[in-house]
Formats: structure tokens, C-alpha cells, sequence
């Protein structure tokens, strides 16, 4: 391997604005609920998080809110 390609000795670093974009956190969720997520990560290839990630910001982006009827 040539010198100048290895990268061994370099020190990594991690991304500064990684913390900016996303935040980790603990929620519920239905086991149906990430079932449904995790046959369409199948389908799609994608992680069935971020599939979750990607509904739920696309709900705040166009201001959806959940409507409820009680019985």
C-alpha cells in the first residue's frame, strides 16, 4: 500500500453537527405499529427508524395533526 493511502495512523473525528441533526430518545411505540414499518423497511430497504423518522417529519413539515374520535 502506498503511504499517502494509508490511513492508520490518521485520527478520526466525529461529525460536529451530527447532535444538531437528530436526537436520540426512548418512546412507545405498538408492536403492530413497527411491524407495519419493518414489512415496508423490506419492501423499500430502508431501516424501518428512519422510515419512521421520515413519516414523522413529514407529518410537522406539512402540520398534520392527528384527529380522534372518542366512542
Amino acid at each position: 500500500m502506498k503511504e499517502e493511502y494509508d490511513l492508520s495512523k490518521m485520527k478520526s473525528r466525529k461529525n460536529p453537527y451530527a447532535k444538531r441533526l437528530k436526537k436520540q430518545i426512548t418512546i412507545r411505540i405498538a408492536i403492530n405499529t413497527i411491524e407495519y414499518f419493518k414489512e415496508l423497511s423490506k419492501e423499500s430497504g430502508m431501516p424501518y427508524q428512519n422510515l419512521i423518522d421520515m413519516y414523522l417529519d413529514d407529518c410537522a413539515q406539512n402540520h398534520r395533526k392527528l384527529t380522534m374520535q372518542w366512542k
